[in-house]
C-alpha cells in the first residue's frame, strides 16, 4: 500500500488524488507505519482503492537505447493535414451519426437497454460500420483497441437509456433508506451512465460527486455498499463486452 500510496503522490494534479492529499501522504510515509492499527489500513483502503486505476496512467515502462545517430540526406516529406489523430476524430463524428440515425437497430437497442452482447452482436456491430462506409476495417479495430472492446467503443458513443441505467441501480437502492445526498449521489451516477454509457469507479472521487461527498462514496456509503456500487459499474461494462 505504501508504494501506490507514493505513485497516487505523483498524480496531485487529479482533483481526487487532492481530496485524499493528506492520507496519501501519510500513507507514503515512514512515521504512519509505526504505530499502524488494523482499523488505520481498513480506512486508508477503503479510501484509496477508487484511485489505484489512475495509477496506470504513470505506470510506463521505460525503455533506453544506445544507438548512435546516423545523419543521412534530408529530405521533404508531405503529412496529411490533420494526422491519424484528426482522422480518427473524423470516423468517431461520422460513427456517431451514423448511430444516431440506426438507433433502432436491434445491437444497438441492446447496448442501449443494458443488455448483454453476443460475439455474434460485436460481429454485426463490425460489419454494419464497414459495409456502411462509416470506417474502415482499421479504424474499426483501433476503436475496439483503445476502448476494450468495439461494444465499449460504441456503448460510449450512445449511451444508456436513462431507464435503463436506473434499473442498473435499482438493485444496490432496494431496501435502503438513503439521504438526499446518497440519493443525489446515485442520481449523478445515473446521469453519468446515460450520457457516456460505461463509468469508471474512479470518477465517484471526482466532480461533481465530490460535491455530495468531499471524500468520496465512502464518506456517504458503508464498504459493502461502496464495493456494491463498484460492481454495478462492472456489471454495466461487461453487458458491453461479449458473452
Amino acid at each position: 500500500m505504501r508504494g501506490l500510496a507514493d505513485g497516487l503522490s505523483e498524480l496531485s494534479s487529479i482533483p481526487a488524488v487532492q481530496t485524499h492529499r493528506v492520507l496519501i501522504e501519510a500513507v507514503a510515509g515512514e512515521e504512519w507505519w509505526q504505530d499502524v492499527t488494523l482499523p488505520m489500513l481498513e480506512q486508508a483502503r477503503r479510501h484509496l482503492r477508487g484511485l489505484i486505476k489512475l495509477l496506470e496512467k504513470i505506470r510506463r515502462k521505460v525503455v533506453y537505447t544506445d544507438f548512435e545517430d546516423a545523419v543521412g540526406e534530408s529530405a521533404e516529406i508531405a503529412l496529411p493535414l490533420g494526422g491519424s489523430a484528426g482522422n480518427f476524430e473524423r470516423f468517431r463524428l461520422k460513427v456517431r451519426a451514423f448511430l444516431k440515425a440506426h438507433e433502432n437497430h436491434l445491437t444497438l437497442h441492446k447496448l442501449r437497454r443494458n443488455q448483454p452482447l453476443t460475439a455474434s452482436d460485436l460481429k454485426e456491430l463490425e460489419r454494419l460500420l464497414i459495409d456502411s462506409g462509416t470506417g474502415t476495417a482499421e479504424d474499426v479495430a483501433r476503436a475496439g483497441h483503445e476502448a476494450h472492446g468495439l461494444g465499449l467503443f460504441v456503448r460510449g458513443l450512445v449511451g444508456l437509456d436513462r431507464e435503463a441505467a436506473t434499473q442498473a441501480l435499482n438493485g444496490f437502492v432496494a431496501g435502503k433508506a438513503l439521504s438526499a445526498n446518497q440519493l443525489e449521489f446515485v442520481n449523478l451516477i445515473v446521469t453519468h451512465l446515460t450520457e457516456r454509457g460505461v463509468m469508471e469507479a474512479a470518477l465517484l472521487y471526482e466532480p461533481p460527486f465530490i460535491s455530495y461527498a468531499p471524500l468520496g462514496p465512502d464518506a456517504l456509503f458503508t464498504s459493502a455498499q461502496v464495493d456494491a456500487l463498484f460492481g454495478v459499474l462492472d456489471q454495466v461494462k461487461a453487458t458491453a463486452r461479449a458473452a
